[in-house]
Formats: C-alpha cells, structure tokens, sequence
C-alpha cells in the first residue's frame, strides 16, 4: 500500500488520534464515520441529543487526523456525510410508498443516492481540513477552521444546484427559545459555526494536554464556556427584555389542519368531499370567545383543483371566506391554453364574492417532487399527481390584500432557504405564510425538522410566521420564535389566533450570510498563507 507524496504522515505520537484511530483498517474506519453521522442526526428534532455533537465531530477530527492519505481523509467525510444525511433524509422513502407502483421500488435507492451527492459537501470540508493542517498541532484555530469549513460547505449546500439547506446545524436549537435569538444576527449558519466550534473545542483540550502542550491546554473550554454564557445570556436577555409588540389590529386568522392522508389527498372521488370539509371547519364558531375569524387560511393544495376555472368551486370558496375578508388557499393555476398551458402550485386569496383577488405562483420548486430535472433519461415521472411538470412561478414580492399586512407567500420548501425568504428589492413584508403539505412524509422526523427550520426565519427577521400545514405541525410564531399557537403533527382542528406584529429588521435582515461567510473565507485565506510559510521553511533558505 503507498502513500500519497503529499500528504502529512499519520498521527503516531502520544496523544495523538492515531493512538485510537492510527491501527485501524480503512473499513473500520469509514465505518465508524458512518456511524458518528448517523449520531449527530439525534441532535435534531424531534431528539434534540445535542451534546451528542461533541463525540460525533470530535470523532470525526480525530479520524481525519489520524488519515495517511487525502484519498482516506476524503472517504472518511464521506461516511460521515452519508450517515447524517441518510439518517436526517430517511423519511423521503415515504413519498414514494404514496406513489407506489414501480416507484416505490426506487424507494431506498433514491434516498441513499441522494445521501451520497449531499454527502459530498462534509468529504470536501473534511479534505480541505487536512490539506490547510499541516501537522498534528489542534488548537483554538484548527477548531475555527474546521467550523468555519463547515459553514462553508453548509451554505454552498444550500446554494448549488437550486439548493438544500435541510438540517443546518444551528436548527438543532430550536428547541431553546434563548439561544436561536442569536440568529437575528447571524443567521442560522453563524450559529451552525458556533456550535461545531464547541463540540470540536473538546478535542484540542484533551489532545493537547496528552501531548504535554499545556500552552493552550485550558484556552478551548475557556472558549466554550464563554460562547455558551453570551450565546444563552444574551438570547435571554434579549427576550426579557422584548419590547411589547402589540398584535395586529382587527386581525383573526384562523388556521385549518384537515389532516387527510396523502394516499386520499388526491383520490377522484373524494377531492369534493375534501374542500367540502374544509369549509365546514372554517365555518366553524370561535372557541372560547374568541373574535370570529376576519381572515382564514388553507394549506398547500388544500383545494385539488384548478381552482379558476371552476366558477361553482370559486363560488363554494367565497361562502367559506369572513365578510370583508380573505380565504387565502393553496391549489393549482393554469395558464395559456391546452396542451401548452403552464401548470403552478399556487395560493390564492379569494374573497367572499368568489373572485380571486390575488395568486402567489410557487417559485422555488422540488426537484422530482414537482419537476422531472432529467425526464429524458430517469424511468419514472415526477412524485407528485398529474403528467405535467409544475412551472416556476415569476419573482414577486409580498401580496397586499386590503385588511391585511402585506405577507410573503412561501410554499412548503421555500421556507428552509435562510437569507432568501424576504425580498429586499420589495417592501418589507409585515409578516410571512408557509403554506405545505407534509403529508408526504407520514408521522416522521421531516415534518418536525421542517417545522425547525421555518420557525428560525421569524428570528432571522424579526417577522412573524403563520404556517398551515395539512397534516401539521401548523403553527403561529412571533417575531422572536416563541409559538404564539400550535396544531401537532397528525392532528386535526382549527388554530384561531391573532397575528402578531413585526419589529424593526434585525442585524441578519438586513446584511444576510455576509459577515458570516467573510469570517469563513477569512480562516481559510489565512491557513493557506500559513500552509505556504510552513513549505517554505521546510525547504529551507
């Protein structure tokens, strides 16, 4: 077996991670990264383990460390990826058991093939590691780079090929109303950076004190103590502290969670019985009280048709929408005549006259699940209902409907992409609706780490969130992230609630993944000056 010429020799000295990791063969090796992904997977919803970050990335460095060649450094972050994206993407299978047929033969395939292109991400951070780290040495600035690295491959992940941003690190603390206040300034992935930086600090203090080099033995805990202290101390104060926003005025919105199962969702036979249900539920009385609704709100494809060319389908809707109000629903648009006619998922706000005052048509749309990208080559059609592939809509800004503040529509996914659900070209919208059908995916994982995720863009933008989902979890959040009202997951029922108010853009609103990813191409740049000096000294005057 040779040895790569370029490559740093394995770590073999006291202290080291070769002394756990030198002796193993490669299998075990790439074996045991897999299992570290698929551990670090428990720290997201609906586990929220987090302190198993520390043994997962700490075993993760020490593997790459203790790698001879780039070739084994970059399989080693390739395991690692697969098992937290297989293990964070597991409940994909479920879309294609709703299809079933041939489909659901490619069930596994899809998501293991899935998990080794995401997987890619994690192998070149862990490569790129190994070739700007020179020798054995882990202190305060290797654990820097690694996180910024990270970062790194969290936001091109986000950003290539249409982007998938799903289960950055930092949603892991959505389950802490105090430390996601922190991403008002830096966003989801400032706080992903954070986090690795402390669950891979661990390593430097027990390395370096094995290795006798107690010159910066204490200074990573100390590092970690610290960050956590302002991280947590800060959010709370921030929350304690929150000036009291008043909710919007003559605002009642009510939220409708039908919870029908995918498999009926589209059946011909009871698509009638479907909307005809959901009307009932919005005509139903308030509970306890409450205002009667002065808007009402549907979910993704609540309606199953095409809603425009329906006039007794419109009709139905306006006797389902207040008096001076909206029913703002998710269904399907067409436009341009048969066959060419452009197909979009859409919402509509439709008012007690039947007539639409206003469509948001989907922008950002799903690889296979709304669009066939290789439909020329691939066996099968897209996942969901009908032949056509669905068109993106046109760029729009926020939707101003008269006794409403203007709101960002976001359909299902669109929501998950940090930086990108506010339009800065348009007028700041007064608040955001994510409108989805997590249907797809059963009683599972995705619906709660979907859920994760979008309540972080009302931090991020200091902008309320109202999310109705058909199945849940559907949702209004405020400006800080703290949940206003809540329908669980597979539950069925009416969230009558007042919309809460906007405050001023936050830090993260208004300069978005900037300072956060400077700081990462910033360790970068400097390892890489420092990797040149090392060279150049070993070659000598």
């Amino acid at each position: 077996m040779t040895r790569d010429s370029s490559a740093p020799p394995a770590d073999g000295g006291d202290g080291g991670p070769g002394v756990w990791f030198g002796g193993l063969g490669r299998g075990k090796r790439v074996l045991l990264a897999i299992a570290m992904g698929v551990a670090s997977v428990t720290a997201f919803a609906p586990f929220h383990i987090i302190p198993v970050l520390i043994p997962a990335f700490t075993v993760l460095v020490w593997l790459v460390h203790g790698a001879g060649r780039y070739r084994d450094v970059f399989t080693i972050g390739l395991g690692f990826g697969f098992g937290h994206f297989f293990g964070g993407l597991y409940w994909l299978s479920n879309a294609f058991a709703v299809v079933g047929g041939p489909v659901s033969a490619i069930a596994w395939p899809a998501v293991i093939s899935l998990s080794l292109f995401l997987a890619l991400y994690p192998a070149g951070v862990c490569a790129s590691y190994r070739w700007l780290t020179t020798d054995r040495r882990f202190g305060p600035w290797e654990a820097a780079l690694f996180a910024g690295l990270w970062t790194l491959g969290e936001w091109l992940r986000g950003s290539l090929f249409t982007g998938f941003p799903w289960n950055p690190v930092g949603s892991v603390w959505d389950v802490s109303d105090a430390v996601l206040q922190v991403t008002s300034l830096v966003g989801v992935y400032g706080l992903g950076m954070l986090t690795v930086f402390c669950a891979v600090a661990f390593v430097g203090n027990w390395w370096q004190t094995r290795s006798g080099m107690t010159g910066h033995g204490w200074c990573l805990p100390i590092a970690v103590v610290v960050i956590v202290a302002c991280v947590w101390g800060g959010g709370t104060y921030r929350l304690a502290h929150a000036p009291d926003v008043p909710d919007v005025a003559d605002v009642n919105l009510r939220l409708v969670q039908p919870n029908i199962a995918q498999h009926l969702k589209w059946q011909y036979d009871l698509r009638s019985r479907h909307v005809l249900d959901q009307i009932a539920m919005s005509n139903r009385p308030p509970a306890n009280r409450l205002a009667e609704p002065s808007h009402i709100i549907w979910a993704e494809t609540a309606v199953p048709f095409y809603v425009a060319r329906q006039p007794a389908l419109l009709e139905a809707l306006g006797d389902a929408a207040p008096e001076g109000g909206f029913l703002i629903v998710g269904g399907l648009r067409r436009s341009g005549p048969e066959p060419e006619a452009r197909r979009f998922n859409s919402l509509l706000a439709i008012g007690p006259d039947g007539q639409r005052a206003a469509f948001y048509d989907k922008v950002h749309l799903v690889p296979f699940g709304e669009y066939m990208p290789f439909a020329g080559v691939l066996p099968f059609g897209k996942l969901t209902a009908g032949d056509t592939d669905f068109s993106p809509g046109a760029v729009s800004g926020p939707i101003d409907l008269p006794g409403l503040p203007a709101f960002q529509p976001l359909i299902c996914y669109e929501a998950i992409f940090p930086g990108a659900v506010v339009d800065t070209a348009h007028p700041r919208p007064g608040w955001l609706l994510n409108a989805t059908n997590d249907a797809w995916y059963g009683v599972s994982s995705g619906p709660r780490q979907h859920f994760a995720m979008v309540r972080i863009r009302a931090v991020e933008e200091g902008l309320p969130v109202v999310r109705v989902a058909n199945t849940g979890i559907s949702a209004v959040i405020d400006s800080y992230g703290r949940v206003r009202a809540r329908l669980d997951l597979a539950e069925r029922g009416v969230i009558d609630s007042p919309l809460p108010g906007a405050i001023a853009p936050t830090v993260f609103a208004t300069t978005g993944h900037a300072p956060v990813i400077m700081v990462a191409f910033a360790l970068v740049a400097v390892s890489i000056r420092q990797r040149r000096r090392k060279r150049q000294s070993a070659k000598g005057p």
